[in-house]
């Protein structure tokens, strides 16, 4: 298998990205940047001047100075002979240690002794012991696969020039992996967690998160069983891994019973509630009769109650609350549990802070040379986009914000957005009924008509303010008078009446049916106050989430009801590809899976877009799509990612693992080759299927 092209990024000034690197090394909070290299050449010309060039990489074998070395060589010599233009005087390679805080590093000079140490947060040399570069490689496997691509190239495109290489390749290398996870288990919380998580702790963490993605995408599940097996022995919480890893398996009947003895040690442990609440819930999906559906809906909401009590602060107990309610059909549970959900700060990985290059360089390998994927940037570069696309919020929304979010647009997908409205109306206090309670609040209890009329109603003051003191002493004033004027014309009214001087009019309402009235008035209004108190008050950040939903949703009803008008009248309806993109994602976002695929096959109509691949990728796997559609995705997927240096993505490997499962190696192998495309392309693509065979994955040959 030919290595990734290696992108090359020029500095200004000589080992100014290394000083970058170590001035920012107090702020990583995480698993740390990609690793990075740094090359120090001289020109073959006479009188050239060193230069520096500069790229990243992740999933290089970091468990020893040798190692990294051995990877500097390889740039090296990689122009050597007559042809070559300059030679290298000395190499660096920076690799961050999560655990212990220290960045280590290998420097190579050409010729001469390779020389190991790391730096601390304050930049101070340290000697790099085997113990940190034990750690090392453990943070080196997780960031290989925490930085990899999901196929769409967004990650691609947050930092350039980063080669990806796949960190467990074989079944040695991935015993070297778990090895180094369980030595370290127990101090996996020190690397921090996902940006849901608000406390790391010993099972919620990005090791655990590593680990559960690497079994996820290569099927290695009788691994992870005897890894968590082990763990479990030591500390009962590692159950909730262990179950997760059963139900990958399929080994659901086992993974029950690992969490019901694991529950009677410790019944209040959270993340084992959770996991128990999400297999109910999808166990609800796919249940065959109503009656049993609502019997695991039931159960589900016990335990994802219980979860959200046993941590009140944790997003995703909550989170896992409204969804039941989702599923359950209770809407106005669900908007009020949403609206309990803690949000947090996203916090993105950490990535390189370096200064600006003087020249950057992205080579194109001959192996990935394909025209529609070769056209795209330059295509990408042309095209005009809509303002009031690209202004739309819900795209750019992460963590807690995007999880709260896709629940909100799936009760407006099974309700619809006017009944949404509705049911917020019905949980939460509106700002009308709010003025009113406002308003209510400034007037003595014992009112009839007449002092009102007489007095007058006051103008609301915004936000519930009162008015200025002299206002107040104005209002005060005139409610005096008016109050003497009620009194007296009060006591003359009864004189009349008493001297039989005043005859009454034969329209008259009988004054015991007005103070029914007045009773039957007020019983109203507190009825309505009661009512009114039992509401809450709407999170300002749902209240955001409500109005970005409807920007999405306004945009998305103009684009349909545009299109319709097009189509009644046999017109085609003309978008960039760029905008087809974002009405993809787009659609997406609501739950409108056609439209989405509409949308995206619209754009690759125009040019190739990843994105929009993976998109439709995405729905081939959920609706078991036509199998060539979804091989034909795969393979310009995989090329695009090798051409922008990445020839590892987890997703795509579960995607051919997947398909190899379904289908058998043999007919996917030769569905690959039957593609009308170069071979060399296609060879991308038959390195993952190897992959599978050598992880002896299901539907492989032996």
């Amino acid at each position: 298998m030919v290595a990734p092209a290696v992108p090359e990024l020029t500095e200004e000034v000589l080992h100014e990205a290394i000083d970058a690197r170590t001035e920012s090394l107090v702020s990583l909070r995480e698993l740390g940047p990609p690793d990075l290299v740094h090359l120090v050449k001289q020109p073959l010309k006479s009188g050239g001047k060193p230069v520096s060039i500069y790229h990243h990489v992740t999933g290089v074998d970091a468990s020893s100075s040798a190692s990294l070395a051995a990877y500097i060589n390889t740039l090296a010599y990689r122009e050597f002979g007559p042809s070559a233009t300059s030679k290298t005087l000395e190499g660096t390679y920076c690799c961050y240690n999560a655990f212990s805080r220290v960045d280590m590093r290998v420097h190579a000079p050409f010729p001469g002794s390779v020389e190991s140490y790391c730096v601390d947060e304050r930049g101070e040399k340290r000697k790099a012991t085997d113990e940190l570069w034990f750690e090392t490689y453990l943070c080196s496997v997780l960031r290989a696969y925490s930085y990899a691509d999901d196929g769409t190239g967004d990650t691609i495109r947050k930092i350039v020039g980063v080669r990806r290489f796949n960190p467990v390749t074989n079944t040695e290398t991935e015993h070297r992996f778990l090895s180094a996870a369980e030595h370290l288990f127990f101090r996996g919380w020190q690397l921090g967690s996902d940006s849901v998580v608000q406390v790391p702790n010993l099972v919620s963490n990005h090791l655990t998160t590593g680990l559960l993605k690497y079994f996820h995408t290569t099927g290695r599940y009788a691994s992870g069983i005897n890894l968590f097996t082990k763990l479990r022995q030591q500390n009962v919480e590692v159950a909730s891994l262990l179950a997760k890893v059963l139900f990958m398996g399929n080994e659901e009947v086992q993974g029950i019973r690992v969490l019901h003895e694991a529950l009677k040690q410790s019944p209040m442990d959270y993340v084992m509630l959770d996991t128990q609440a999400e297999f109910l819930l999808k166990k609800a999906a796919t249940a065959a009769t109503p009656a049993q559906k609502e019997e695991r809906l039931r159960m589900a909401l016990g335990c994802a109650d219980r979860s959200t009590i046993a941590a009140p602060s944790e997003f995703g107990t909550w989170a896992r609350l409204a969804e039941v309610y989702v599923a359950m059909e209770d809407w106005e549970n669900a908007l009020t549990t949403l609206n309990s959900c803690p949000m947090f700060t996203y916090q993105d990985k950490d990535t390189p802070v370096m200064p600006e290059p003087r020249d950057i360089h992205l080579p194109t390998l001959a192996e990935t040379r394909l025209d529609e994927i070769d056209s795209e940037p330059e295509s990408r570069y042309s095209e005009q986009v809509d303002p009031s696309l690209l202004n739309l919020r819900a795209a750019s929304y992460r963590g807690t914000f995007k999880h709260a979010y896709n629940i909100l647009t799936e009760m407006t997908a099974k309700i619809g957005w006017d009944q949404l409205l509705k049911i917020r109306s019905n949980v939460f206090v509106m700002e009308d009924e709010y003025r009113e309670k406002q308003e209510a609040s400034q007037y003595p209890k014992k009112r009839n008509a007449s002092t009102d009329a007489l007095r007058g109603t006051p103008d609301p003051t915004p936000n519930g303010t009162t008015s200025e003191s002299g206002d107040e002493e104005d209002q005060e004033g005139g409610d005096r008078e008016t109050t003497s004027n009620v009194e007296s014309g009060s006591q003359t009214l009864e004189a009349h009446s008493a001297a039989g001087d005043i005859e009454r009019p034969s329209s008259a309402v009988d004054p015991e049916m007005v103070k029914q009235n007045d009773e039957g008035n007020a019983n109203s209004k507190e009825d309505h106050f009661s009512r009114l108190n039992n509401k809450r008050l709407c999170e300002r950040w749902l209240d955001s989430l409500f109005m970005v939903l409807y920007e999405d949703l306004r945009v998305y009803t103009i684009w349909r009801t545009q299109m319709a008008q097009y189509r009644a009248q046999s017109i085609q309806y003309k978008k960039s590809a760029e905008e087809w993109e974002i009405l993809g994602s787009l659609a997406e976002r609501l739950q409108h899976v056609d439209e989405a695929v509409e949308a995206y096959r619209a754009c690759l109509a125009q040019r190739f877009s990843p994105k929009a691949l993976a998109g439709i990728l995405k729905v081939f796997e959920k609706t078991k799509g036509s199998t060539r559609d979804t091989v034909a995705a795969t393979i310009r997927l995989v090329t695009w990612q090798y051409r922008w240096y990445s020839e590892f993505s987890p997703e795509l490997l579960h995607t051919v693992r997947m398909l190899i499962e379904d289908e058998g190696a043999v007919k996917i192998r030769s569905i690959i080759q039957a593609t009308n495309l170069p071979q060399s392309v296609l060879d991308l693509t038959h390195h993952y299927a190897a992959l599978c065979a050598t992880f002896r994955s299901s539907g492989t040959d032996g």
